[in-house]
């Protein structure tokens, strides 16, 4: 796990992406004198931006406080496939918690991109966002058998896509591979853009956004008092962390682990290179490739995970990952050109079921916490902060304990 008190940035990732910073990005300031507030937000990466633009929407007095800069984390490594796909595919997950719970979690992970969609463009946010199908394609002991009998699942939950066969994948799309199923309903995104433009519409909304580090919670009384490095104290009635990958010791579980990821951005590529859509696309197998395409017509393209997140021995790993990713590409796509841009690493976290931890923090009355997203980054952030606005307005419904911290690890 990653030490809470002496991480920063440059241990969340390494390289450069190929994102650029939004020119609307609300500073963050020193706070010179105590301050009072409704809801504390402890990160401002994309996590705490979507919690910040909805909890000021709601009409709630909203703190950011950060550290550093807010995006350039973890959120500037992200490769933004926002899709409602989940790490585990619905057969997996069914076997974990039975159907109808796993059913009802797609189909929330596939409402959440849609919500995501229509938020960015009631907002008109400048992030590069477009609705994209996604291909999961047949790969390791994933193959044409158990794609359809995903898709003959899926069908049952009410979930859109179709199964292809080798012929027709191949035709429509360029891939070589045994059998895929094509689902619309995911996004593509400027992360760090979406970032900056969500923290924008909070701070015009009212947000006060905090450039200092929170160095202890007391929450003995009936607000939680937030001491600041700075020497200053923000007494906030509830507090919500979304620290990224580094969780601080309150939030204690058994289901999330921190990993590393590696992704490359070709140079632009001609039309011709690139599949039809163009969707997103990635591998039906534990260690999966992933990519996606930019509007410059980049192909962004991600995976050899690892299941460390000590940054020194990540980083020594950075050029036989990117030599590692540019083979994937050419055996997935010969036609593409391989000269690599832009390329990073970053860490991750992941749990034992490919869900998220959203809700209260056990043994914290007014501790509130997002993490652990796994593959559905940005998707899971959107999510976790309309779970999060439900609670802090006083509801609750039966779906939140899907991902509640203290659920019980599966057997």
């Amino acid at each position: 796990m990653l030490d809470p008190e002496t991480t920063r940035h440059e241990d969340l990732r390494s390289g450069t992406g190929p994102w650029r910073p939004a020119l609307q990005r609300p500073q963050g300031r020193p706070l010179e004198r105590d301050m009072r507030c409704d809801v504390a937000i402890v990160g401002a990466g994309i996590t705490g931006a979507f919690l910040a633009e909805h909890l000021t929407a709601i009409g709630l007095d909203v703190v950011v406080i950060d550290r550093e800069r807010g995006g350039f984390g973890s959120t500037a490594a992200s490769t933004a496939m926002l899709q409602w796909e989940i790490d585990l595919s619905l057969r997996e997950l069914a076997a974990l918690y039975g159907f109808e719970r796993a059913a009802e979690i797609y189909q929330l992970s596939f409402r959440a991109v849609a919500g995501l969609g229509s938020l960015v463009e009631k907002l008109a946010l400048p992030c590069s966002f477009a609705r994209r199908d996604s291909i999961y394609l047949a790969a390791g002991n994933v193959g044409p058998r158990e794609l359809r009998d995903e898709a003959t699942l899926r069908e049952r939950a009410g979930l859109p896509g179709s199964f292809v066969e080798h012929a027709a994948l191949l035709n429509a799309f360029g891939f070589d591979r045994a059998a895929a199923i094509v689902s619309p309903g995911s996004a593509e995104a400027d992360p760090l853009c979406l970032c900056h433009g969500l923290l924008a519409a909070a701070a015009r909304a009212g947000a006060r956004m905090i450039r200092d580090e929170a160095v202890a919670y007391d929450d003995a009384g009936r607000s939680v008092a937030i001491s600041l490095s700075g020497g200053a104290t923000v007494e906030a009635a509830h507090v919500v962390l979304a620290t990224g990958y580094v969780m601080p010791d309150c939030v204690n579980d058994d289901l999330h682990s921190t990993a590393s990821s590696w992704a490359i951005a070709t140079v632009p590529q001609s039309p011709q290179a690139l599949w039809p859509g163009p969707a997103l696309v990635w591998e039906a197998s534990e260690d999966y490739s992933y990519c996606r395409t930019t509007l410059e017509g980049r192909i962004v393209f991600g995976g050899e995970d690892e299941d460390f997140a000590d940054p020194d021995r990540r980083e020594k790993l950075d050029p036989a990952k990117t030599e590692a990713l540019r083979a994937r590409l050419h055996a997935l796509l010969p036609q593409a050109r391989l000269d690599v841009d832009f390329a990073w690493s970053g860490a991750f976290g992941q749990t034992a079921d490919g869900l998220p931890l959203i809700g209260r923090v056990p043994g914290g009355p007014r501790l509130f916490a997002a993490y652990g997203y796994g593959g559905n980054g940005i998707t899971f952030s959107f999510l976790a902060s309309r779970l999060l606005g439900g609670l802090l307005r006083g509801g609750e419904e039966r779906w939140f304990r899907h991902f509640a911290i203290d659920r019980p690890r599966p057997a």
